[in-house]
């Protein structure tokens, strides 16, 4: 079920952003008169398609991708005997340059104006929350593996990024940080100020979904927030609201504490002492074989809560969603230097659906990944990459700015070599996503 809803997901909300990408294109070709003979959403083989005016609208039956068929234009089709023929007034090759470059800059701006508009919507309706820096250094961080390797410790209270002071606890794994460079942590340990290097191919580790939580995270003081049917802690008569103090005599003062005391006593008794309306009682619990007990905290951290008018929402929204682009530029800036591998950093459509979209579906998860997708996909066709808008264009500029046109010859021969490169990137992709997921 996971898997359909994973599915499910990615292809409505590629569904929604390719059919609004090539309205784009449709709608400003339209525009300056040119002939449209295609719509369509998703690739061939065609499962509907009805025809309105001069152009048929469609759907294919692959839903990761979807054109505009544009008269006297060179492109997938790669409809060559057309272009021998004399140009008529309504086609693509018949326009100004400029009007052609607004025209393959069409889906893009569509991309990037949907993108914003989600995360302004996101942003009024929600508001934010976050944990301050001041909240968190009351008990100070948990470092798992990955943060004892660069030199963090249990206990560490982080009192600056890259040299600065911050408020939000989430700037310590923003991506100015982990896609910067020589990036660095000022902590507080003990009576001591420390610094703390940042490697830079480290975002690799991190990128990583199996390595998130053996990084850093706040130390989290709880009290019992869920309990799971039939298992020992209802058993024992653990309570909401409880205050667990210790286990087997070992002190307990956060989660994190919780797990590596309990998983040694798989399959055996345990003692766990725990604060109830001020009075101490002890539970006996037999530790499931998993090394388990059965419940979920709930955070004693007090959030700080946020609010924006819609004015606000505006200018935090569009930062946000300019933040995608930035943070793509700064990531194939540290696949280009070697600092990350593409095998870590890329992801197909299967790495999409499971890492972004997930197995249960949130409508507010799913815009929000939605207009990420919406600015990457902005980002992505925007690249100088023949068969790709930005290729178009950059041709195009060529032409505004030196006066001539490239060949015929010369575009076709792009629209392959683009074409090419594009279909070996999918199958790269595609092929590690299946190579991550299993093994």
């Amino acid at each position: 079920m996971d898997v359909l809803i994973m599915a499910g997901q990615l292809i409505l909300g590629l569904s929604i952003l390719v059919g609004l990408h090539e309205l784009g294109h449709l709608l400003t070709a339209k525009f300056f008169g040119m002939r449209v003979e295609q719509y369509s959403i998703g690739f061939p083989p065609k499962i509907w398609g009805k025809k309105f005016g001069e152009t048929e609208y469609s759907i294919g039956a692959i839903p990761l991708g979807g054109f505009v068929k544009i008269s006297g234009m060179i492109d997938e089709s790669l409809d060559t005997d057309a272009m021998k023929q004399p140009p008529k007034p309504w086609e693509f090759r018949a326009k100004p340059a400029w009007q052609r470059l607004i025209v393959m800059l069409g889906g893009i701006i569509v991309n990037i104006i949907t993108g914003v508009l989600i995360f302004i919507a996101i942003t009024y309706h929600d508001g934010g929350s976050y944990l301050s820096t001041t909240e968190v250094n009351k008990y100070g961080i948990v470092a798992g593996e990955l943060g004892q390797e660069i030199g963090l410790r249990t206990g560490d209270k982080i009192i600056r990024v890259n040299g600065q002071a911050f408020e939000d606890f989430s700037d310590v794994r923003s991506s100015d940080v982990l896609l910067g460079s020589n990036s660095s942590y000022t902590v507080q340990r003990g009576n001591e100020t420390v610094e703390i290097l940042i490697p830079n191919d480290f975002v690799e580790k991190l990128s990583d979904k199996q390595n998130v939580d053996r990084f850093i995270e706040p130390a989290l003081p709880f009290k019992v927030g869920e309990l799971i049917p039939g298992l020992p802690a209802v058993q024992a008569g653990l309570k909401l609201g409880d205050r667990i103090v210790s286990i087997n005599g070992q002190p307990v003062r956060y989660y994190q504490e919780v797990q590596p005391l309990i998983k040694p006593l798989a399959g055996k008794s345990a003692a766990v002492v725990v604060e109830r309306n001020g009075r101490l009682q002890t539970l006996n619990m037999n530790v499931t074989r998993e090394g388990t007990i059965g419940f979920r905290p709930a955070s004693l951290l007090q959030p700080t809560i946020v609010k924006y008018s819609l004015g606000e929402a505006i200018g935090v929204g569009t930062r946000r969603a300019f933040s995608v682009v930035f943070d793509n530029i700064r990531g194939f800036g540290k696949i280009f230097r070697g600092e990350v591998s593409a095998s870590k950093a890329l992801s197909g459509p299967i790495g999409i659906a499971q890492n972004l979209f997930g197995g249960e579906w949130d409508w507010r998860r799913f815009w929000f990944v939605t207009g990420l997708l919406s600015m990457a996909l902005a980002f992505m066709n925007a690249l100088p990459i023949p068969a790709l808008d930005g290729g178009h264009s950059t041709f195009l500029i060529y032409e505004i700015v030196s006066g001539r046109a490239p060949s015929d010859r010369f575009l076709e021969n792009a629209q392959k070599v683009g074409m090419v490169l594009l279909l070996a990137l999918m199958a790269f992709a595609i092929g590690n996503d299946l190579f991550k997921a299993i093994f």
